[in-house]
């Protein structure tokens, strides 16, 4: 099976030849839920593209968590907009809470990775 790329990008085949935006980076790790057993998850991923917004953009996420005791869980935000650190360089804020699994939820809070942190200098 042939699995056809999906978004804003630029190929040989797409007849509209869209320019990517940007993406980036994630991870943390949920805050910790002590109403059975003290834990909390990690989690890791990429966000979505660029969704202009007002005089900046944001991004969306979704993502699961690991696994503790049998049970992950899974989150998405909207991130907020651009904070710049310096060089045309940006992160963003995100929080939220995740999906309800094995009786109990998560809350988490995080920044995004700059983008293309290798390509510019």
């Amino acid at each position: 099976m042939t699995v056809e790329p999906q978004g804003n990008f630029n190929s040989d085949h797409d007849s509209k030849k869209r320019t990517q935006t940007h993406v980036h980076e994630y991870l943390g790790s949920t805050k910790i839920d002590a109403s059975v057993v003290p834990h909390n998850h990690r989690f890791a991923g990429v966000t979505g593209e660029a969704i202009p917004e007002g005089n900046s953009h944001v991004h969306q996420l979704f993502g699961n968590t690991d696994f503790f005791v049998g049970h992950l869980h899974e989150l998405g935000a909207k991130t907020g907009p651009a904070i710049p650190v310096g060089k045309g360089r940006h992160i963003h804020f995100a929080y939220g809470k995740t999906t309800k699994d094995a009786g109990h939820i998560h809350e988490f809070i995080f920044a995004t990775l700059i983008e293309d942190p290798s390509g510019k200098d």
